[in-house]
């Protein structure tokens, strides 16, 4: 093994990885010595790897801030020869006196109580056990029955007489009111981390400033004591579209003149939300004023260089200016938070046991207000993205930035818990996006090609461990998007720890391309009939998604359209048939345009599968034929800005869907055991502050 070899290795690096095809392919040795270079870790030559590896060799020497173990499990820490009297203080506050020998491999004995524990060393230094349950909450532990169902939806596509622009929490909390009272036991939603306010052409949930806080453009102004006559919006457009351009301006506006109107009188409330959020939320606020002063910008780095640094003379300076500015985005953050708190509340007193799903973005905008106020967590000068495969010959560059895997142990995994709690406090579930992401991510040099990538490898067992901990003391399920390329083992790891996987109808078939039997679907997941970035069970059975692969040139799995188009039919009649064979349908094959029947076929298909969850898509319950998002597309597709039903709420009670919820129901529990466990109490928060109110 070569220095540049060794040196990539330690780093966590692949300098082979398997291609789609089962094929193993090399990484070169410029990709490798700029991808080193980009971590810190100079790899020129090979005196720059041996230097780069004595580097790597004194940070693994040094102990860790956090030792991370499992209930009833010893934990051997990382400080060989300690020696001497020291004391445990558990999180409920017991004390217990250790003594340790000296041995090579010190140890903690088994602990039952679950959390964050603090060890007071010999040497009088401390340091912080994390003890995590073995497993993530499952829906029956929160009292959910044996097989339940439950709803996806883009909250803005959410319509309705109060939100005609776009849906805000202020919609999410009407339609999980409306949908919990159909039987409903879930309502996943899509991303609602930070974007820019600044820049309301930049909405997709997918690329946001940071993931510690939310997206402001959806706050409800009613919260605050806004009048429906006080929020003006641009109104829907005809085509059914979202003008984002036009409908984040004009709500911010309403928002501003609400602010200022109540400010005296949210004084108090605003005081204290800040003492609970922190540094964090007076930074974030700060960029998001910044981010107005400098219009045009992607973000921090192009920034005039005096405002780099969150800290500086200039900022603080510039923050005494704007203090107006920054309170009004911290008000927008607060209003959101309630928002998003109502809404998971109407769910559960609507009688959903799980209610809000909340969904994590793989990674940040390293423009964003993440990179700018903590950007030694992230990595630096990488973009993650995936490696050529026969969709994407090129390899993708998503444009994002993620946590730093060396960062995460020296810095005890702060941002990694800090990032769950925040997608976790106000919701009963958290879906991870690209769930691959927690042992390996493609990591890109900026300005490189996507085919220079290579896999940087993630501390998976610690973050599954953490991830127990935070969703066990939130009380919420987790869900891992696990679709693609899984690496060998991943899906058991992750069901081992308890996430639930997710199985698209779509994609459950054998190795001859016939449809999976619903009864062998995989139990401890989620049945899907599709996702958002999936045809819709209407548009995939009528061509639509045909229709826009040959509009855009994009290509497809035969050589021309008509040939597409021949495909799709063979696979309409293998679809059809698969349906008959589970019960979701009888008869004759409908025509591409009746796709009504298909639709309810495919609902109580997926309904009828063994997962413990049926999660379907808004758009299938409403037979809709456009998809929210066409991946590898922009401006190309409306991607993010399509919208629902009018008065989607009242929706659920057409006749149609009602009849597709009650078989949906019926199905889910037809095999249900009469008595579903009684649910548990919600744990308090550990939020030293909820949203509060006015």
């Amino acid at each position: 093994m070569n220095a540049l070899t060794e040196l990539a290795t330690a780093a966590g690096l692949s300098p082979l990885w398997r291609d789609a095809q089962g094929r193993d392919q090399e990484v070169s040795p410029p990709a490798l010595a700029a991808i080193l270079g980009a971590l810190g870790l100079p790899a020129q030559d090979d005196a720059a790897c041996r230097d780069s590896l004595a580097r790597l060799a004194e940070e693994a020497a040094r102990p860790a801030p956090l030792a991370i173990g499992t209930a009833g499990t010893p934990l051997v820490l990382d400080r060989p020869g300690l020696s001497g009297r020291a004391e445990l203080v558990l999180e409920s506050g017991t004390r217990h006196p250790l003594t340790f020998d000296g041995g090579p491999a010190p140890a903690l004995p088994p602990l039952e109580e679950t959390g964050y524990h603090r060890l007071s060393l010999p040497d009088g230094t401390q340091m912080e056990i994390a003890i995590c349950p073995a497993r993530c909450p499952s829906p029956r532990d929160l009292g959910a029955p044996a097989r339940c169902w439950g709803v996806a939806v883009q909250v803005p596509a959410l319509q309705d007489d109060a939100a005609p622009d776009y849906g805000d929490f202020g919609a999410l909390a009407r339609f999980a009111s409306a949908l919990a009272g159909r039987g409903a036991d879930l309502l996943a939603i899509s991303p609602v981390h930070a974007l820019f306010p600044a820049e309301p052409a930049r909405f997709s949930p997918y690329a946001p400033s940071t993931r510690l806080f939310l997206n402001t453009a959806l706050a409800d102004p009613g919260l605050a004591g806004a009048r429906e006559a006080d929020v003006p919006g641009p109104g829907g457009r005809d085509d059914g579209l979202i003008d984002w351009e036009a409908a984040i301006p004009a709500r911010r506006a309403a928002l501003r003149r609400l602010f200022e109107a109540r400010r005296s009188a949210l004084a108090d409330p605003l005081e204290e939300y800040v003492r609970a959020r922190g540094e964090d939320l007076v930074l974030h606020a700060t960029f998001d004023a910044l981010h107005a002063r400098f219009p045009g910008t992607s973000g921090w780095p192009d920034w005039p260089e005096e405002y780099h640094d969150p800290r500086g003379p200039e900022v603080l300076h510039f923050r005494g200016r704007a203090e107006t500015d920054i309170a009004f985005h911290i008000f927008e953050q607060w209003l959101a938070e309630r928002g998003l708190a109502e809404a998971q509340a109407a769910a559960l007193a609507g009688g959903m046991h799980v209610g809000l799903v909340a969904d994590l973005a793989v990674g940040m905008d390293a423009g964003g207000s993440h990179a700018w106020s903590r950007p030694g967590e992230l990595l630096t000068g990488l973009s993650v993205g995936a490696p050529p495969d026969p969709l994407g010959p090129d390899g993708q560059d998503w444009g994002l930035t993620t946590f730093d895997p060396r960062a995460l142990r020296r810095t005890g995994f702060r941002a990694w818990r800090e990032t769950l709690r925040a997608s976790l406090r106000q919701c009963g579930g958290l879906r991870i996006d690209h769930i691959l992401g927690l042992r390996r991510l493609w990591v890109i040099p900026h300005g490189a090609p996507s085919t220079e990538g290579a896999y940087l490898a993630f501390p998976q067992q610690d973050m599954l461990r953490l991830l127990a901990l935070e969703a066990s003391r939130a009380g919420a399920i987790v869900v891992g998007e696990d679709l693609g390329t899984v690496p060998e083992g991943l899906r058991e790891d992750l069901a081992e720890a308890g996430l639930m996987g997710m199985r698209v109808l779509w994609f459950e078939r054998d190795a001859a391309g016939a449809y999976t039997p619903p009864e062998g679907w995989e139990a401890d997941a989620l049945a899907m009939s599709g996702t958002h970035d999936t045809p819709t069970v209407a548009g995939w059975w009528s061509g639509r998604d045909i229709d826009w692969t040959w509009r855009l040139g994009r290509g497809g799995p035969a050589a021309t359209e008509p040939a597409h188009r021949a495909l799709r039919a063979r696979e309409r009649s293998r679809l059809w048939q698969a349906f008959c064979a589970s019960g979701a349908a009888e008869g004759a094959e409908p025509a591409p345009e009746q796709t009504v029947p298909v639709v309810e076929a495919a609902l109580a298909h997926v309904a009828s599968a063994a997962c413990a969850v049926a999660l379907l898509p808004a758009e299938d319950l409403f037979g809709l034929t456009e998809q929210p998002n066409l991946p590898g597309t922009t401006d190309a597709h409306p991607n993010w800005r399509r919208r629902l039903p009018p008065d989607t709420p009242a929706r659920l009670e057409d006749p149609a869907v009602e009849a597709r919820i009650a078989r949906i129901s019926a199905t889910r529990h037809a095999d249900t055991a009469a008595v579903s466990p009684a649910a548990p109490p919600r744990p308090a928060s550990s939020d030293p502050q909820g949203p509060g109110s006015p």
